[in-house]
């Protein structure tokens, strides 16, 4: 079996596991959600084989161009859903974290991205692709959870709000932490991966740490959105919308720095 053998089917299971969560979220039935679980398991283990035949195959990282980075943001996703699910709660928020990551692959399968392989160019040929670019989206993957949970806390604090209903205050709040959690784990590994190892990297294959190249130049912004969020929720107290909407806001400037940067401005970090 190759890649895509796999890719199909962890894409068909991810998508299985949407429905199964819906069928949760609408009619509260939990086995549902648990079935749904198993199947967005099942489809990561599956994702993770096509990632290690993308990796032989190609005989590097399996982030090189649109369509693998696609595949692995989807993966990573999917990945920290099932690590926190128990931790955070995460049922209500889960059809829609995993409706993203069946978005992605869906992208990814499109005749828009190519799927060939291609040999990479010198300053490619490092170790310090792996880390940059692994813990840099297993960062992003967190945080967007963090944006279905600001985006889910918007619409439950203004039915609380408007109706006084204690329910939907108690949802806020609870999205509110998830939130807050999310961006807590998700920010470290995103400073770690995308501005650490990516200046060292940066240094190693071209002599210098910083070049304010646009994707450098959006990651940048977006590690002082989310040090923003951080910053005043811990120092200044700032929680419910506020926060919400600077999380979203951070977010936002991810996708520009992942999909934008590569398509509207050129770089050295700039591939299709």
């Amino acid at each position: 079996m190759n890649e895509s053998i796999f890719f199909l089917m962890s894409f068909i299971l991810y998508g299985a596991a949407v429905l199964l969560y819906f069928g949760f979220y609408f009619f509260r039935k939990p086995v549902w959600a648990s079935v749904g679980f198993l199947a967005a398991a099942a489809g990561t283990a599956l994702h993770s084989a096509a990632l290690v035949l993308r990796t032989i195959e190609s005989g590097h990282a399996p982030f090189t161009n649109m369509y693998e980075s696609l595949s692995f943001y989807s993966w990573a996703l999917v990945l920290s859903f099932i690590l926190s699910e128990k931790k955070f709660n995460l049922r209500r928020t889960a059809p829609f974290i995993l409706l993203i990551a069946v978005a992605l692959m869906a992208l990814a399968s499109s005749p828009l991205m190519p799927k060939e392989t291609a040999p990479l160019i010198p300053a490619l040929q490092s170790w310090w692709l792996w880390l940059h670019v692994s813990v840099t989206l297993l960062g992003e993957a967190f945080l967007a959870i963090a944006f279905i949970a600001s985006i889910m806390f918007l619409s439950a604090d203004a039915k609380a709000k408007k109706g006084g209903d204690a329910s939907q205050a108690r949802t806020a709040s609870k999205l509110d932490q998830i939130s807050y959690k999310c961006v807590a784990i998700g920010f470290p590994l995103f400073t770690l991966g995308g501005l650490v190892f990516g200046m060292i990297w940066a240094y190693k294959a071209w002599g210098r740490y910083w070049s304010w190249d646009p994707k450098e130049t959006w990651s940048l912004i977006t590690w002082m959105v989310f040090a923003l969020y951080l910053h005043t929720r811990i120092v200044m107290g700032w929680k419910g919308r506020r926060s919400a909407l600077v999380a979203i806001i951070g977010f936002l400037a991810a996708m520009f720095t992942f999909f934008g940067v590569n398509y509207l401005l050129s770089g050295l970090h700039s591939y299709r």
